[in-house]
């Protein structure tokens, strides 16, 4: 079932109940009022006629012995019936419309009248009509004498509660229909948006050019957030696929280099390199070297792939200061292998206080490694590495600061996406060292910050949560 019928048939639903909890309370209200009517004018013909009897001087006589003469009803006036019982329950007196009849005797108005006191109850005569009945206590020295009861039949009432319940069901009814089309009118009107959405987005996924973008609606309702969450979903799927499309050709780039290397020495070697052992040891070591980076490269990989599935790292105290000394030594010999023969980047230690953290100590050396291979890379032959350590308020922070080419600004934002590489750099990675790193860096807590000008040098800072010695005791 469409959308639009669902709304449409629900609105009716609650539409009709609605409607019909209107009749029913309209019925009860105008009954109510109706018998309200019928109280008061019961009320007023039974206090005459006691008002009538107890101005007489042999009322309680009159009363045993049925010397009464009731009014009788007016032509066109209401057909109210009188009669006035004994307190032994006999008729002493009934109106002249109740000649051969009597108003039934109610067991629960007696009981009321015993205490002095008047009451209405609806009952049922012997024919089976519906009357209205007031009783109205006639008293003598505290004693009953009896009652005066005036009773109305509810027949006409019910014919025109009848007749007004008839007029209403059909008017609600034809009400309903009507309301029934406008809900159908005003889900389709709602829903128009929602279709031109649908029609658009279908348009943009029958091409391959996920750049297309919905117009955003002038008024900023529901379907201006809809279509608003529906274009960032395309930038991010846009940056997926286009992630997914880098991350084959840089794989298939980088696979590519090492795997002619590798075939080129073993031809090398089956061609008889390997009966010179110089020869020989310069094609195993070439082998050896590009089945590193490409083990490297499936590792960084697969790691990535385990922090999207919600890799937990296992933590345990780390002595920051004894580990950035580790990554120090590491990076030196880093450097002395990246020059060769020639001038090479000098890595010292720079500001260096005593800190401990809660961390995967091979994870933190990965990232910190990963930050110095990075400035590596971009800092030419002279240029200076500096590792320094600091705590700052519950905080450990320890920046890598070189003296490289520098990141140009719109590359800033986009220097932590995966497979990222700086334009106009040349090839000198895949782009997933800072990636890792900064997950390295989330995964602990902490956040991973940079600032860099261009000619002048980069500073990538970790900020980690300390740990204080006495809460790991």
């Amino acid at each position: 079932m469409a959308l639009r019928t669902r709304l449409a048939v629900w609105y009716t639903i609650v539409t009709a109940g609605i409607l019909a909890l209107y009749l029913l309370l309209s019925l009860a209200l105008l009954r109510a009022q109706l018998l309200r009517q019928v109280d008061r004018q019961l009320a007023e013909h039974a206090r005459e006629v006691r008002d009538a009897l107890l101005q007489r001087t042999d009322f309680r006589q009159s009363v045993e012995e049925g010397r009464i003469q009731l009014p009788a009803v007016p032509p066109g006036a209401p057909p109210i019936y009188l009669q006035v019982v004994r307190g032994n329950e006999s008729v002493a007196a009934r109106s002249p419309n109740l000649i051969g009849r009597r108003l039934p005797l109610d067991m629960d108005l007696v009981a009321i009248n015993v205490q002095g006191r008047a009451a209405y109850k609806t009952v049922t005569t012997e024919e089976g009509t519906l009357l209205r009945l007031y009783s109205l206590p006639l008293m003598d020295s505290g004693r009953l004498v009896g009652a005066v009861q005036a009773g109305y039949p509810l027949l006409d009432i019910e014919q025109t509660l009848q007749r007004t319940w008839t007029t209403l069901a059909v008017g609600g009814i034809l009400v309903l229909l009507a309301l029934s089309l406008a809900g159908w009118w005003l889900a389709s009107l709602a829903l128009r948006p929602v279709d031109h959405i649908t029609q658009a987005a279908l348009q943009i996924a029958d091409t391959p050019d996920l750049r297309q973008r919905l117009p955003l609606p002038r008024a900023r309702d529901e379907t201006y957030r809809l279509v608003s969450t529906f274009n960032a979903l395309l930038d991010r799927l846009a940056r997926v696929i286009d992630a997914q499309q880098r991350l084959g050709a840089d794989v298939s780039h980088e696979l590519r280099t090492p795997l002619t290397t590798i075939r080129g020495n073993v031809a090398l070697l089956r061609r008889g390199a390997a009966d010179d052992p110089q020869e020989r040891e310069i094609a195993l070591d070439a082998i050896e070297a590009e089945v590193n980076r490409m083990s490297r490269l499936v590792a960084d990989l697969l790691l990535l792939a385990q922090a999207d599935a919600g890799l937990q790292l296992e933590k345990q105290p780390v002595e920051m200061d004894t580990l950035l000394l580790e990554v120090y030594r590491q990076a030196q010999a880093m450097a002395a292998v990246s020059a060769g023969a020639v001038e090479r980047v000098t890595v010292r230690l720079g500001h260096e206080d005593q800190a401990l953290v809660l961390g995967d100590p091979d994870r933190l050396r990965q990232l910190l490694l990963n930050l110095v291979d990075n400035a590596i890379k971009y800092t030419p032959r002279g240029g200076t590495i500096t590792l320094s350590l600091y705590r700052e308020e519950g905080w450990v922070r320890v920046s890598v600061q070189d003296t490289g080419v520098g990141i140009p600004p719109e590359a800033l934002p986009h220097i932590f996406e995966r497979f990222f590489r700086m334009p106009r750099q040349g090839r000198k990675g895949v782009g997933l060292g800072l990636a890792i790193a900064r997950w390295i860096a989330e995964a602990h807590g902490g956040r991973l910050e940079v600032e860099s000008q261009v000619g002048q040098g980069s500073t990538f800072t970790l900020w980690l949560p300390e740990a204080k010695a006495s809460s790991m005791s």
